[in-house]
């Protein structure tokens, strides 16, 4: 016997209704009207009988039901002969079919318009404005750079081409970049955001890169990031075939795709190299601990950064006089009036009619001079001795496409007779291969390793604390990490290690830095510890003390590509800053410039270090080297402060390798 189903009303009412509306246009228009009448005329003769004042007859009675059905659904409700009635209610249904249509037309456009708008495909009406063109994790670092750079202006713009939903970009801005809002902005600048491939120049001109003041070009994630860099580089020149004034800065990731991209770009253009940057930053770091935080410092717009001002009343004096010619900023170079940049010039290097000062200051309009060479202090300058580069042992946690070049760099570096011990999954073939291209070594010895850097008894058998320096990287091409996935959920959050907080290469980080502080602790000791990491996010997660050095690669290029596109001078000045040969900046003893232990004005700090050569643009205090947010670091200190220095203080200084 077959059981019996019962079906809900509901059910049957919503399929009888579904049935409905599957059955067209015109069939949903003769039960709308059915429905209609269902209801309006039972309630026009409810509403006539209970009128006081209704007819007495029940002719006169209908008649005011008639017109009050008409009057309800806009057909007239004339009374008087059947052809009159039916021509007054054929001319109500033909007014009602165009009003009605007429209506849909203006909503249907109106409609179109505004989801037009929500799109973003709209051209931008704007000058002076900055574009930013392509997305991943780097634009917020850059429109919140950006807005800090706008601070001080009345009105400023930034626009931002990508191939994503206008909204969802709007909102990811909103939510990720602190204090931004969408629409109007932070303070006087106002974001705004277009859909659109960066490699069409028709699209292109959605943000208007004619009138822009800076087009920022920023490397999508992925292997083919580098080839659309090159492809956005070449449809902007399509797009705009006629150099204007608007700086162009782009960053590709591959060393091998730099030199591609530079000609895509063209000879006004700025490309940046992720590689070369993040592994001489990386070694330089390792060599000087605390540079991080001095390259953070100054390439923010929240502290001190690089500016030029006039060379007022130092025309035909020397550099060296300038050094100590403004009291709240650092000198450390001159611009040429034909363009070009001298870092740490000679001392004796007259200053020409046309020349600007390059120093770090605070703001453009704190750069004033102001002599300071009378809080010179001659009795505590000393005469450093020599040093002679000895040999190290180092240690290299890891490998990605970045390590060769790392490699390349500490051969410059290092003391004659240095180790280098490398550690890493990678294929110990595949690895030596990648050593040799980066070409002969003359200082540095290197050994490989093949094992895991995640692996606590691999670290603990290396013997990590004997090392003068340990640089961990992020290895790619890996399976996630097993100790992360064998953790709770609860525990991987506590420590920072859930998947949700970063990328795999950070995942492995993490838990290698974990396994690193513990030896750190049971030795006793503070490691020297220079640590690569992709994402700011997972370093604020990262197990280590306070002040350790970390390079976030995708916050620093945004940083530098920022600073470049409110100053192009500024391209010159950091190439050579991140090269192995020129000016560079360094943390040097305190002690081979003053003696310590006595209050001295910083004043005589940069006249000693003029002695040498060098500019002095800051220093760090070891007592405060744990202590945020500065950690010790004091950049551009106003020349008549008196500090008192210990033996293990470093000074900053601009000076050769």
């Amino acid at each position: 016997m077959a059981q019996r189903h019962t079906t809900s009303l509901r059910l049957r009412l919503r399929y009888r209704f579904d049935h409905l509306v599957a059955g067209g246009t015109t069939a949903l228009i003769g039960w709308f009207a059915l429905a209609c009448l269902a209801v309006v005329v039972p309630a026009s003769t409810v509403l006539v009988w209970a009128d006081r004042a209704a007819p007495a007859a029940l002719s006169g009675r209908l008649t005011a039901v008639w017109v009050s059905v008409g009057q309800t659904l806009k057909i007239g409700g004339a009374v008087g002969s059947p052809i009159y009635v039916l021509a007054s209610v054929a001319l109500a249904l033909t007014a009602l079919l165009f009003v009605s249509t007429l209506v849909g037309l203006i909503t249907t456009g109106i409609d179109r318009r505004i989801m037009l708008l929500r799109r973003g495909h709209s051209t931008v009406l704007e000058s002076g404005h900055t574009v930013l063109l392509g997305w991943s994790n780097q634009i917020f670092p850059v429109v919140g750079e950006l807005v800090a750079a706008n601070a001080n202006r009345r009105r400023s713009a930034i626009a931002v081409l990508a191939p994503k939903d206008k909204v969802e970009m709007e909102e990811e801005i909103s939510t990720s970049v602190a204090g931004t809002g969408t629409g109007t902005g932070t303070g006087t600048t106002r974001i705004i955001c277009r859909n659109g491939r960066t490699t069409d120049p028709a699209e292109l001109t959605r943000v208007s890169p004619r009138t822009a003041k800076a087009v920022l070009v920023l490397p999508p994630e992925g292997d083919s990031g580098d080839a659309q860099v090159v492809k956005t580089l070449l449809a902007l020149g399509a797009a705009v075939p006629e150099p204007g004034g608007a700086v162009v800065v782009a960053a590709v990731r591959d060393t091998r795709n730099h030199l591609t991209a530079r000609l895509a770009a063209g000879p006004g253009g700025h490309v940046l190299c992720v590689d070369d940057i993040i592994a001489r930053l990386l070694v330089q770091t390792a060599r000087e601990p605390g540079l991080s935080l001095v390259y953070q410092e100054l390439l923010d717009f929240a502290g001190d950064e690089f500016y030029t001002a006039a060379a007022q009343g130092l025309f035909g004096r020397t550099f060296g006089e300038a050094l100590l010619a403004f009291t709240a900023s650092s000198v450390v170079g001159l611009l040429h009036a034909d363009g070009r940049v001298a870092l740490n010039p000679d001392p004796g290097t007259v200053i020409g009619a046309g020349d600007r000062i390059i120093l770090i200051s605070e703001d453009d309009d704190t750069a004033l001079p102001a002599d300071a060479s009378s809080w010179i202090d001659e009795d505590a300058i000393v005469t450093a001795r020599p040093r002679t580069p000895e040999a190290e042992r180092l240690l290299l946690l890891g490998w990605n496409r970045r390590a060769p070049l790392v490699v390349e760099q500490l051969d410059r570096f290092v003391g004659p007779g240095t180790t280098l011990d490398v550690v890493s999954l990678a294929d110990d073939v595949r690895t030596r291969a990648a050593v040799g291209v980066a070409g002969a070594r003359s200082r540095l010895e290197v050994a490989f390793r093949s094992g895991d850097i995640t692996d606590p008894e691999l670290l603990a058998k290396l013997d990590v604390p004997s090392y003068d320096s340990v640089i961990v990287i992020g290895e790619t091409g890996h399976e996630p990490v097993p100790h992360v996935a064998a953790l709770p959920p609860a525990r991987a959050i506590d420590l920072g290690l859930a998947p949700e907080t970063g990328t795999e290469t950070d995942d492995r980080t993490l838990v290698t830095l974990l396994h690193l502080r513990a030896i750190g602790e049971a030795a006793g000791r503070e490691l020297s510890l220079t640590t690569e990491m992709s994402d700011d996010g997972n370093r604020l997660l990262a197990p280590a003390r306070e002040g350790a050095d970390f390079i976030v690669s995708g916050r620093l290029i945004s940083l530098l590509m920022t600073q470049i596109s409110e100053s192009p001078y500024l391209a010159t000045v950091f190439e050579e800053l991140f090269e192995a040969e020129g000016n560079e900046l360094h943390l040097k003893p305190v002690a081979d410039y003053v003696r310590t232990g006595r209050e001295v004005a910083f004043a005589t700090l940069v006249e000693s270090a003029r002695r040498r050569r060098e500019c002095a643009v800051g220093y760090r205090l070891r007592t405060e080297a744990a202590v945020g947010p500065a950690y010790g670091v004091r950049l551009n200190p106003d020349k008549g402060q008196r500090v008192r220095f210990g033996e293990h203080d470093w000074l900053i200084v601009l000076a050769e390798s």
